[in-house]
């Protein structure tokens, strides 16, 4: 008997998916930029969050934030704040409990310095990964007209996704450059990555994402 692993070795990924999941949304009219989580947690060398793959991404994202901006492309940052007793976390930091320490007035906790936002950008707390889970995100980009969502920020594995599969059901086109989403390792960024672009939005580069900008 052929076993599963065995097919899959023999078959590529891209073979297997071939005319079932390899569609294409492409941008749409009206674009808006989310910055999910790009928070100092994950770039503080030491920090139990630290992950070189979300520095990388950081600073590939400084053009296509300045690319926005230039277009009045209206810019949504998200961070991650608890009340001191973390009731507001649930299951979630009980499942990862280092998450509890993103209190007020953590440094931690603040967006890094070198995405700061602008005086007209929006930036609204969430608590759990998807960005859209208990915020007014969907309320907002309807009301501003968006049905482009471009995803950066991180993690890959956790929060990326989460809100590209919430973006993709709340009606919006999911675009995520990919050098702008990062994560603690490879392979759950690559896999991921994969899975966004099979079913829930379009990877590309963000050279792409600038392009779209400037057109």
């Amino acid at each position: 008997m052929i076993s599963y692993h065995s097919c899959m070795s023999i078959q590529t990924l891209t073979e297997n998916y071939k005319g079932v999941f390899d569609g294409r949304l492409g941008f749409g009219k009206k674009p808006a930029v989310l910055v999910i989580d790009f928070i100092k947690a994950y770039t503080t060398p030491g920090a139990p969050l630290y992950a070189l793959g979300v520095v990388d991404a950081v600073n590939a994202t400084i053009d296509v934030l300045a690319a926005a901006r230039a277009k009045g492309v209206p810019i949504i940052y998200t961070k991650v704040l608890y009340h001191k007793h973390g009731l507001d976390g649930g299951i979630f930091v009980q499942k990862v409990p280092v998450l509890r320490g993103m209190v007020e007035g953590e440094p931690l906790a603040e967006i890094v310095p070198e995405l700061p936002p602008a005086p007209d950008d929006i930036v609204m707390v969430k608590q759990y990964a998807s960005t859209f889970f208990g915020t007014s995100l969907a309320a907002t980009l309807t009301a501003l007209g968006v049905d482009t969502l471009i995803v950066t920020g991180c993690s890959t594995s956790g929060c990326v996704r989460a809100s590209a599969v919430d973006g993709m059901q709340y009606g919006f086109r999911v675009i995520v450059p990919r050098e702008c989403v990062g994560d603690r390792h490879a392979a759950p960024h690559e896999a991921n990555l994969f899975d966004i672009n099979s079913k829930y939005g379009d990877v590309v580069s963000k050279a792409d994402v600038i392009a779209y900008f400037k057109d």
